[in-house]
């Protein structure tokens, strides 16, 4: 009885036994068991779960496998009117119930997956194949079912569609690098981020892929490869060749380590690398980070300059405030024989003449140089007096040249030898032009940009007004 009812099993799933020739009865066992027996220990033996049902909806065959997978033992189920009330939930019998016999009426095996329930209360996902079984008048005398638990079959589906998701839909990087960390496999949004085919990546060093942050990168996956995935994701500076050039981008990564699920120890495949492009946030906060520390230096160089009782120094106060992370030298130059207001004829030729240097060769404050003193022999075109004479900023850089021309420009321009980019700034106030305010970088540094040349003009009209009183208080004392 442990697969099937001894009973209506031939009448119920199959045709009548044939007569012999001779009119007599089939013997029962003729040397051997009887045919319940030999179908109920062929179901016994197999692999699958299987179970059947006559045209009413009863059970009438049961195997181990079956009683195995819910714990219902084929005298618990055999006899049993469907799987309602025991092997699924009252709330999904009838719909269960409805797929499962519409294989009686359906031409080939039906597939379906249920959660039946097993004896002890628990759940179990299978997978079902049914088909009916036909009489002798080829009407449908049942169906029998054969199921299997789907949960590893599942979960390898879920893996497969979800590493296919992640290679070809997924909005972010993902790099497979294997041991020698080399990719191995790229999604098209890394490929894109990469400037280059998904096929051309891999097998390729990191080194030959980005022109900035390759050892950061690299210490990053040997940690993982050694250590395994760190706790938070990590933000990378990285530099990306593409065909017109280089490109910075700030990528927010993860790591994971990847080891065989067939080893029985832990052997590393590589590290999965899923990184998203942040450069546009990341670039906005450091600027909201750099606008308030160049408003703080800006209100702290005010309330010092407060202080200072010579109108002069408080210009170099603003200026010392100023240099702060934004220059690496700054000069101040007056126009010589005094400001000229808006309107009024300017000297010709136009003459610079310098009143405050920061030191050349070191860091330090800003010295004035006295308020007379011989014109800088600056040539025709230099940037400060382009900036004198157009009363607006002026940028101007070296460029991409060997070391030796770059010291050679910034000589032509009466400039510390390490100066690479320059940005000058007008000093004007009330109508007046007085001078200009150069701020210079040196190598290793970015070049100014707009923004930067906000700042000047800012620190440049708050120097003009301290120099301007400075002459109002000489005149006075001259007078």
């Amino acid at each position: 009885m442990s697969a099937s009812r001894r009973s209506g099993t031939t009448d119920e799933l199959g045709p009548d036994e044939p007569e012999q020739p001779d009119g007599r009865e089939r013997p029962e066992n003729p040397g051997g068991p009887d045919g319940a027996d030999l179908l109920a220990a062929l179901l016994d033996g197999m692999d699958a779960a299987l179970c059947a049902f006559d045209a009413d909806g009863v059970v009438t065959h049961w195997n181990r496998e079956a009683e195995r997978i819910l714990g219902w033992s084929a005298t618990e189920a055999v006899g049993r009117q469907g799987f309602a009330g025991w092997a699924v939930r009252e709330a999904d019998a009838e719909e269960v119930e409805s797929r499962l016999m519409s294989a009686m009426h359906a031409s080939g095996r039906q597939v379906h997956e249920f959660a039946l329930l097993t004896k002890d209360g628990g759940r179990v996902l299978v997978r079902t194949q049914s088909a009916a079984v036909r009489g002798p008048d080829g009407k449908p005398a049942g169906l029998y079912c054969a199921f299997s638990e789907v949960h590893a079959q599942i979960d390898l589906e879920r893996s497969i569609a979800l590493s296919e998701a992640l290679f070809d839909d997924a909005s972010w990087g993902v790099v497979l690098v294997d041991a020698d960390l080399r990719p191995a496999v790229v999604n098209a949004h890394a490929a894109r981020a990469l400037g280059t085919g998904r096929t051309a990546v891999l097998g390729r060093p990191l080194g030959e892929l980005l022109t900035q942050g390759v050892e950061e990168l690299e210490n990053a996956l040997t940690h993982v490869l050694a250590e395994g995935a760190p706790p938070a994701p990590a933000e990378v500076w990285v530099g990306v060749r593409t065909p017109e050039g280089e490109r910075r981008r700030c990528w927010r990564s993860g790591f994971l380590r990847l080891a065989s699920p067939l080893a029985e120890e832990p052997v590393p495949l590589g590290v999965g690398w899923l990184f998203q492009d942040v450069t546009e946030a990341k670039q906005g906060e450091q600027e909201a980070s750099l606008l308030r520390f160049r408003t703080n230096q800006v209100h702290r160089a005010a309330r010092a300059a407060a202080e200072c009782e010579d109108p002069a120094e408080a210009a170099t106060v603003h200026l010392d405030f100023a240099l702060a992370g934004f220059a690496d030298h700054a000069l101040v130059d007056r126009v010589a024989g005094g400001a000229a207001a808006d309107g009024e004829p300017a000297a010709v030729p136009l003459r610079l003449v310098r009143v405050a240097a920061t030191p050349s060769g070191g860091p330090g404050p800003s010295v004035l140089t006295g308020h007379a003193g011989l014109p800088v022999r600056y040539a025709e075109g230099h940037p400060a007096l382009q900036c004198v004479a157009r009363a607006g900023s002026v940028r101007a850089g070296a460029g991409s040249v060997p070391p030796e021309e770059t010291r050679e420009w910034a000589r032509a321009r009466q400039w510390p030898e390490d100066t690479v980019h320059a940005l000058c700034a007008v000093l004007r106030s009330r109508g007046r032009t007085l001078g200009v305010v150069t701020f210079l970088r040196g190598a290793g540094r970015t070049p100014f940009e707009r923004s930067d040349a906000t700042y000047a003009e800012d620190v440049a009209v708050r120097m003009a007004a301290a120099l301007d009183l400075a002459d109002l208080v000489e005149r006075a004392e001259d007078a």
